[in-house]
């Protein structure tokens, strides 16, 4: 990668409205689910932006989290034994978190980019994308979620409702108020004002 000076002008103006949408807050809850997930051997970060990017960076942290939420057998993304040191070492390992969230169920637009991670060009995202894992095993309840529920809304669950064959024939012969209807309204004792007058 590259070393990029400081941003002006207007490249500066859209990099601080993306820092501003973090959320410190949420990075305690997120630091208190991660180690409560994986264990307390993935340590803590500095607080702040920076310190949670630099734990998250070279992907071992996020790897760890989402094998945790599968059974010990079917852990998706595979894990060195050092953790990487070469750059295109530690995306890939970011990649391979992205890949696993997604076919968790994370949904496209909430998984964040690697450069969004490896510099810190929007933590936001990655909030967004940790939250949105976390709310799903949440959801699925299949016990591999360790930690306290209230951390994380529950996504809606389908819901699907059985009908018989006589419900379903009894339904046709009932006019949907969506359709309008002719009861209880008439137009008796409605003046509009005054006739008009025609003189000739």
């Amino acid at each position: 990668m590259a070393n990029k000076g400081p941003a002006y002008g207007m490249s500066r103006d859209v990099q601080s409205k993306i820092e501003k949408k973090y959320d410190d807050e949420l990075e305690d809850r997120l630091v208190e689910w991660i180690v409560a997930q994986c264990g307390s051997d993935v340590g803590r970060p500095e607080r702040g932006r920076l310190g949670f990017q630099v734990w998250l960076k070279n992907g071992i942290v996020l790897s760890r989290l989402v094998n945790s939420l599968y059974p010990r057998d079917s852990q998706p993304v595979k894990i060195p034994d050092a953790p990487p040191t070469m750059v295109f070492k530690q995306m890939e390992q970011i990649a391979q978190f992205l890949k696993a969230a997604e076919d968790y169920g994370v949904v496209k637009t909430d998984i964040f980019q690697t450069v969004d991670l490896f510099e810190a060009k929007d933590m936001a995202a990655v909030q967004r994308t940790l939250m949105a894992l976390g709310s799903l095993a949440v959801t699925k309840n299949d016990g591999n979620y360790h930690g306290d529920p209230n951390w994380f809304m529950k996504k809606a669950q389908e819901h699907k409702r059985e009908f018989t064959e006589s419900q379903l024939k009894e339904g046709k012969n009932i006019i949907g108020l969506q359709m309008g209807t002719n009861k209880g309204a008439s137009q008796a004792g409605m003046s509009y004002g005054r006739p008009r007058q025609i003189i000739s």
